[in-house]
């Protein structure tokens, strides 16, 4: 069930509601404390783009698989935005880019009991119509920006719901190779020599080869060596 909202702290926060069960949306069309990752505010003007939170229960899922749930999710974003002719990537983790730009912010928390989680949250904010942004944002972008037109953006929400569904599910049967292939073919810089910066500032040239099941982001160094890294031990940097 959709439960739309006029304003709340954060959907994610919301959406912690026990009353919410698997597969219910908030969405909310303000966000007080908007939050995306590395602990980054969320802003968005009122009744131009999505800002949403999807509550799922993979229970099926152990703890240390649980990157493959947002591999899930990011791709049901790249499948949607593909059904109205925009190509986009995943920029690991799971923002998703348009060209050099951001067009998807997404947040996900997720607890777990034992082995395997059992509830997990999605916050997503999918810049729709806008197309002013402010000027301190370094590379937003919009689907009415690079289309031309403008969105029903209910039904935007509802092709997303209809694609997360299909990856869910096939998560869900334990199609995991194809799910982790799909993500890896999809990936922003996928095979390209980049700068990427390390926690201590050093600065080194790389090339994504692809993300582990488990969420670390593969890289071929220059010498031909290949580093794992985990979320906040490599930073890309925007050029």
């Amino acid at each position: 069930m959709i439960y739309r909202l006029a304003s709340t702290t954060s959907t994610n926060d919301e959406a912690r509601d026990a009353r919410y069960r698997h597969g219910d949306v908030v969405w909310a069309e303000r966000q007080t404390a908007g939050r995306g990752q590395r602990g980054h505010a969320w802003h968005s003007p009122e009744g131009e783009n999505l800002t949403f939170s999807i509550v799922l229960e993979p229970c099926f899922l152990p703890v240390g698989e649980q990157f493959m749930l947002s591999e899930a999710i990011s791709l049901a974003l790249v499948d949607t935005f593909a059904d109205y002719g925009i190509d986009t990537r995943i920029k690991w983790t799971n923002d998703i880019y348009a060209g050099d730009r951001k067009i998807v912010g997404m947040l996900i928390e997720n607890n777990c009991s034992g082995p395997l989680l059992v509830r997990s949250i999605a916050g997503i904010g999918i810049n729709v119509n806008q197309t002013v942004f402010d000027p301190a944002l370094p590379n937003p972008v919009s689907m009415a920006q690079l289309a031309g037109r403008t969105f029903d953006r209910a039904e935007v929400l509802d092709t997303f719901l209809r694609k997360c569904r299909d990856r869910y599910e096939s998560l869900e049967r334990g199609e995991k190779s194809a799910l982790q292939e799909a993500y890896c073919s999809r990936m922003y810089r996928l095979g390209e020599r980049r700068p990427y910066l390390l926690p201590d500032g050093t600065r080194i040239e790389a090339a994504i080869e692809g993300v582990r099941p488990s969420g670390e982001l593969l890289l071929r160094h220059a010498d031909g060596s290949c580093g794992a890294y985990l979320f906040r031990e490599i930073e890309f940097v925007r050029e």
